[in-house]
């Protein structure tokens, strides 16, 4: 149960002044809430969500001295009011107004006459404040902030907080909401080491909430500012804590011993062209180790483009099955599902391992059938993609799930698996999306992680070039030489208007012009397509009958074709930088020297200049992500907005990593020497677990 204490936080919006039920749904579509029953914006919102800016009305210039376009405030006598001609809206009501040093007028459209008499009554001394504005010579001030008696103004802030607003909401309504809203935090008792506040500098939690609303200076509205700074590491040390107790359990559930004879493993190893690189061999080690280990393994493997993480799961794979278990292989696309699945049967054939496929396509007899098998366990190791944990899909005894490209699933579907082997199974998770580190503790704080840093033998480096759009002419000139010696190419095609449903438009139109150039030889793959007509295509493109292929971003994971030299980026400025580079890496994957051209669209704005520049510089995708995340911010660096990746209403990752890495060491305190959180601090954590919604984490408490 939530403690009482919390519980004003927790109620509606709708008991803050000025919100009713029109403004909440305002509010709601403000937070990002889901437009959905019972989902309404509460206090504790309000109190997350900080300002961006700050407006000074410190300015208290005379009239005649007032800068033009600059927010003053003004002490003036009220002169006579000039109300607009009768049924002529059109013509702004305007009140004249002095001091000693001039006159200024105030213009209003559409107003309220009766309304301004009685703020601005004549003859009276007002406060106004608002931005001037020199008309042929003579000062005006349009729809004035506030027009203020003198025992109103000896109550207005000088220095106003800006908050981060949508339509239909007025700053001053939630303004005046969030004030309340600040005043309803309950003083709570310190869940922070008092040297470690004391070392920051830092204030206590309320104090610092205070601070956070009622900024003072343009620097105080930064997300390095210690009162920021204090309330983002408490965030992410709920999201830490969080994330240990879920491992604890987790981990708690015993697994079982899965240790394989290493013959199968061998049989592999020797049918292959290339020996593994030291990281890989590393990697599977650090897999067997967990999977001979009476505790289940949660491990995350991360390689970047074409570092070789599906060899060291399929030697994982293969092991599960040598110690009489099966394996399951679960990846985000169908391409990708049936291209694992042609490379693991041929990889497993001389260790006479049996491999299947099933995805959503596979239907009637043929899936009945491989149930079947699957159930009576003939079948050692399935691939396929989200259709592997849907019901009725029973394993015999499943020992190993793999897990490919975790973030474009989330950690339901992550449980979801491990349900199928009743908790038991081993878990290892793959991206080949580069993850800065302070993002993989919050998408996999759970997890031990594992690292390729090297390329497998042969694989080349790509020579990168970024050229303007105008230049298209010659890049499809280009295109013509290279596949008349027998090249391959990648073309893809750009977001069209940001909006992932349209971008087969872009792509239809660049395939007609292409094939109108090279007939019968081009290709097209987008979303929209059927299955069976992107497989037909790529089969197509793999075996050489065709040699461009023209595709969104469906390519963007996984697909191999070693033949492939050429990458063609329409719009590259459109892409985010982890997407270009995992785009990028579908070439240099053969023996054969590889081009990556990034075409743009001028004029670039900062961000886009500094995406292009670093992609022309490096191929360490590592690096790529860590420069993406301080260019985009969290929430983006994926690519899209993806649902594994926890929102942080107060902590922008870019900015706190270091602050993240310091909440995981403190958890790790915490845990070893209060585990159930018993102790006064413990207490105080468990509050803090309650402010941001970590209550699953309690439950787990709980369950012991």
């Amino acid at each position: 149960m939530r403690p009482e204490i919390l519980n004003p936080v927790f109620a509606s919006a709708t008991t803050l002044p000025g919100v009713g039920p029109k403004l909440i749904k305002t509010l709601g579509r403000l937070f990002g809430l889901p437009d959905a029953p019972g989902v309404e914006a509460k206090v504790a919102d309000l109190i997350w969500h900080l300002p961006s800016g700050v407006i000074d009305r410190s300015l208290r210039p005379p009239i005649a001295e007032a800068p033009e376009g600059q927010i003053v405030t003004l002490k003036v006598t009220v002169d006579r009011h000039k109300p607009p001609p009768r049924h002529n809206r059109r013509v702004p009501y305007k009140v004249e107004c002095a001091d000693e040093s001039g006159s200024i007028t105030l213009v209003f459209f559409n107003a309220h006459g009766d309304f301004l008499r009685r703020q601005l009554p004549d003859d009276e001394v007002r406060y106004i404040s608002g931005k001037v504005e020199w008309f042929n010579n003579k000062p005006q001030m349009v729809h004035p902030d506030h027009m203020l008696s003198e025992e109103e103004f000896a109550e207005m802030p000088m220095i106003e907080p800006v908050y981060p607003m949508t339509a239909g909401l007025s700053p001053k309504t939630f303004r005046r909401a969030a004030d309340v809203a600040v005043g309803l935090m309950p003083p709570l008792e310190e869940w922070q080491d008092e040297a470690w506040l004391k070392k920051q500098g830092w204030e206590r939690f309320q104090a610092s909430v205070v601070a956070a609303h009622a900024p003072q200076s343009g620097a105080d509205v930064l997300a390095e500012a210690p009162h920021r700074s204090r309330l983002a590491y408490d965030e992410l040390l709920a999201n830490q804590l969080a994330l240990a107790l879920v491992r604890r359990q987790m981990k708690k559930a015993r697994g079982r011993i899965l240790e394989g004879t290493g013959k199968a493993r061998e049989a592999v190893l020797a049918a292959l062209p290339y020996s593994p690189t030291r990281s890989q061999s590393e990697a599977v080690s650090d897999v067997l180790v967990d999977m001979a280990s009476e505790d289940r393994m949660l491990r995350l493997l991360q390689g970047d483009v074409g570092s070789g993480k599906t060899l060291v799961a399929l030697l994982a794979l293969v092991s599960a099955v040598e110690a009489g278990a099966q394996g399951a292989l679960m990846v985000p696309t169908e391409i990708l599902a049936r291209q694992h699945m042609a490379t693991l049967s041929e990889m497993c054939a001389p260790a006479g391992v049996k491999v299947e496929l099933l995805t959503g396509r596979e239907k009637g007899k043929v899936r009945g059938d491989i149930l079947e098998r699957l159930a009576s366990g003939d079948i050692d190791i399935l691939v396929g993609t989200h259709a592997l944990f849907q019901a009725g899909v029973e394993f015999a005894d499943l020992g190993l799930a793999v897990i490919d490209e975790q973030h474009r699933f989330g950690v339901h579907q992550r449980l979801a698996i491990q349900s199928k082997a009743a908790g038991k199974a081993d878990v290892l998770v793959m991206t080949a999306t580069p993850i800065p580190r302070t993002l993989s503790l919050t998408l996999y704080g759970d997890m031990e992680v594992s690292r390729l840093t090297e390329k497998p033998a042969g694989r080349q480096p790509v020579d990168t070039r970024v050229l303007p759009s105008d230049r298209l002419g010659e890049v499809i000139e280009g295109v013509g030489r290279a596949i008349a010696s027998g090249a391959r190419v990648f073309w893809v095609c750009p977001l069209v208007e940001e909006n992932q449903d349209m971008d087969w438009i872009a792509a239809e139109a660049r395939h007609t012009a292409l094939s109108e150039r090279f007939p019968g030889q081009v290709g097209l793959v987008h979303g929209r397509m059927k299955g069976a007509e992107k497989d037909e295509v790529m089969e197509r493109f793999v075996s050489g009958a065709l040699s461009v292929l023209v595709a969104t971003t469906v390519i963007e994971v996984g697909v191999d074709v070693p033949e492939a030299t050429i990458m063609v980026i329409e719009n590259a400025e459109r892409f985010g930088l982890s997407q270009l580079h995992q785009l990028r890496g579908r070439v240099g994957r053969g023996s054969g020297k590889s081009t990556c051209l990034l075409m743009y669209s001028g004029p670039l704005g900062e961000t886009a200049k500094a995406r292009l520049k670093i992609m022309r510089e490096t191929e360490d995708g590592f690096l790529i992500a860590e420069e993406d995340l301080r260019l985009r911010g969290a929430g983006e660096v994926l690519g899209t907005r993806q649902s594994g990746l926890p929102e942080f209403r107060l902590a922008d990752l870019a900015v706190h990593g270091d602050l993240l890495a310091a909440a995981r060491d403190d958890t790790g305190l915490i845990l070893s020497t209060d585990p159930l959180l018993t102790s006064e601090r413990g207490s105080a954590l468990r509050t803090l677990l309650y402010l941001f919604e970590r209550d699953e984490a309690i439950r787990l408490l709980s369950a012991g």
